[in-house]
């Protein structure tokens, strides 16, 4: 008897992964991390961040260019202590440069 695959959309295969799960949890996380410390920084670093990965207390942002990178080390204390405040669990926020295409 032949069985035919049915393919999976990305949000089911996600779930049926440990690993797929586990990064996507991340993501979100990340995601929601940036979406917390908006309202600490100056509006016009908002569009130059992105976030980046989580590796235990590390988070990564990621900054379109050396300025808003720059900009953003200024703050880095209070980010951390915001985040410790909401519970997560950050000692330290690296920051990377990286061109950002904007679409």
């Amino acid at each position: 008897m032949s069985r035919t695959r049915q393919p999976l959309t990305l949000l089911q295969a996600t779930q049926e992964s440990p690993v797929l799960s586990r990064l996507s949890d991340l993501a979100g996380e990340s995601q929601a991390r940036l979406k917390s410390i908006e309202p600490l920084l100056p509006a016009s670093l908002w569009g130059a961040l992105k976030p980046g990965p989580i590796q235990d207390d590390s988070w990564c942002l990621i900054a379109s260019n050396s300025a808003a990178a720059a900009k953003l080390r200024q703050f880095l204390p209070a980010l951390c202590s915001h985040l410790r405040s909401h519970g997560w669990q950050v000692t330290t926020i690296r920051i990377k440069v990286h061109a950002i295409q904007q679409s």
